[in-house]
């Protein structure tokens, strides 16, 4: 296990940062961390000289507060996988550094952040947006690691920094899974046993030859409330709520 250094300070990463030599690999997280994030992790460290983690709850990104109050925190087991996953250091800055203008200034796409998960989610990717952004210009990544779980926010990341000609990479990385076939993500500590259990229904069905019609039926059978369930450009993308626990997914068709 390698020793992490770890800064709640803006300024002081900084000053780190000016420090480091060779290529940096980032992985920006709300934290409560797990397999996925930890296959982001090695291969940030694989590939790069320094690898940085950002732990953030980011609640610019919720529209809803109870979700934000329920976001599981396990900040010290996160940095114990992080030194098992060879990370170098760690920012965890606090609010009233990373939105010293609480706000005022925000990063908004028009078009593909309208959809799916910004349908109901007013805001949602305003916040994603603006959070990576400012993580981007404090970090200075040479590359930036995200799972394709969430894969439409991996796409605005990765238009985003192409629209505003900012030098670094965006390397995708394969969804992780549970035996089941559920995607692993922080939401799923909230879950009921049961509940686990069924959830594994999402990736099932999403992968079967059923029809978006009929997939929506078995699930709405099976106590799950449907957000949505479309398909976009050869790939199927699912958002639902089990236990009042939203879980997205999405494959390639």
């Amino acid at each position: 296990m390698s020793s992490i250094q770890v800064f709640n300070s803006v300024v002081e990463f900084q000053q780190f940062r000016k420090k480091l030599n060779g290529t940096v690999g980032f992985v920006p997280t709300m934290g409560a961390l797990h397999q996925g994030h930890a296959s982001l992790m090695k291969k940030a460290t694989s590939e790069n000289d320094q690898s940085v983690l950002s732990i953030y709850v980011n609640p610019t990104q919720f529209n809803n507060p109870t979700d934000l109050e329920k976001y599981p925190k396990t900040f010290e087991a996160d940095l114990k996988l992080a030194a098992e996953c060879g990370v170098c250091s760690v920012i965890s800055p606090n609010y009233s550094e990373i939105y010293e203008d609480n706000y005022r200034y925000k990063l908004t796409e028009s078009e593909f952040s309208k959809m799916l998960c910004g349908t109901n989610r007013p805001g949602h990717f305003d916040g994603v947006l603006t959070i990576v952004m400012k993580l981007f210009h404090i970090v200075q990544p040479n590359k930036a690691y995200f799972g394709e779980k969430d894969f439409q926010q991996l796409k605005l990341i990765e238009d985003m920094v192409k629209s505003f000609f900012m030098p670094v990479e965006i390397i995708h990385c394969k969804t992780l899974r549970e035996e089941s076939g559920l995607a692993m993500s922080s939401r799923n500590k909230r879950l009921t046993p049961e509940g686990l259990i069924k959830a594994a229904m999402i990736h099932k069905s999403i992968t079967s030859k059923n029809t978006v019609a009929d997939i929506k039926d078995l699930l709405i059978k099976n106590n799950f409330k449907i957000d949505y369930l479309e398909d976009i450009d050869g790939r199927r993308f699912i958002a639902a709520i089990l236990e009042d626990v939203r879980l997205i997914d999405n494959v390639k068709i």
